[in-house]
């Protein structure tokens, strides 16, 4: 039993008009499930697949504006890619964003509705990833969000510090999970990860699992739908979707 990340959910004002700047950025695709819900994908892309965690789009009353625990990197090529992407993304409405970087060699940026994210300077070890290099996590703890993770999913645990933990697909496509060392506080959350039982799987015994490795049972309002949401050990919040 183990569970894929397969989907970063963002909420939004304005889901199809973020869904658009995100494809602009990631040179992918739109679709939707109905309204409200724009999906992110790659062209071509038969979901669920490891080569790409695409991104999911939603629309909610009042995404409010706060610190959250969560957000994408951009992978490049070069510095001259790095600096394309970037006056590419500052065309399609990014902002400049101080997250209390400092001077780094990263670019960190805010997409239209006020989500940071950062574009990476080339790194070798994303070099075979796709647009997106890594989803990271700020934890106060890597090793423990480490365990948790590791054993939610079935994701290689490919190297864990003190300060900074990642894990990738099993089959070594796609982007990276990170979970960065950082102080955070209990605060309601813009952007989530969203986890798919394989085909076969039974979503309760799957969230019964969860349950036992120390997630807890988490209401953001959802109602009555068929995903699950948890909050993992740190109270990050995730959904657990029904089977493909």
């Amino acid at each position: 039993m183990a569970l894929r990340l397969v989907q970063v959910n963002f909420k939004a004002r304005d889901d199809s008009a973020l869904g658009r700047f995100w494809a602009e950025a990631l040179n992918w695709e739109v679709s939707s499930e109905g309204p409200g819900v724009t999906n992110v994908e790659p062209v071509d892309f038969v979901w669920p697949d490891p080569t790409a965690v695409c991104v999911d789009v939603v629309t909610v009353p009042d995404p409010q504006t706060v610190k959250y625990r969560v957000h994408i990197d951009l992978a490049t090529t070069s510095v001259a890619h790095q600096a394309e992407l970037v006056a590419r993304l500052k065309e399609l409405g990014a902002t400049p964003a101080d997250a209390g970087q400092g001077d780094v060699p990263w670019v960190v940026l805010a997409d239209p509705e006020g989500n940071v994210f950062c574009v990476l300077e080339p790194r070798e070890i994303y070099r075979d990833t796709g647009p997106i290099a890594a989803v990271v996590v700020d934890c106060t703890d890597p090793r423990a969000m480490a365990r948790f993770w590791g054993e939610a999913m079935d994701w290689t645990l490919h190297e864990v510090t003190d300060d900074h933990a990642r894990l990738r697909s099993a089959k070594g496509v796609g982007p990276y999970l990170e979970f960065l060392r950082t102080p955070v506080k209990n605060v309601w959350t813009r952007v989530h990860l969203d986890l798919l039982p394989y085909p076969g799987d039974d979503q309760a015994a799957e969230v019964a699992r969860l349950r036992a490795l120390g997630a807890t049972l988490a209401d953001v309002g959802q109602g009555d739908v068929p995903w699950v949401v948890l909050a993992d050990p740190e109270g990050n919040e995730f959904c657990v979707l029904g089977p493909a």
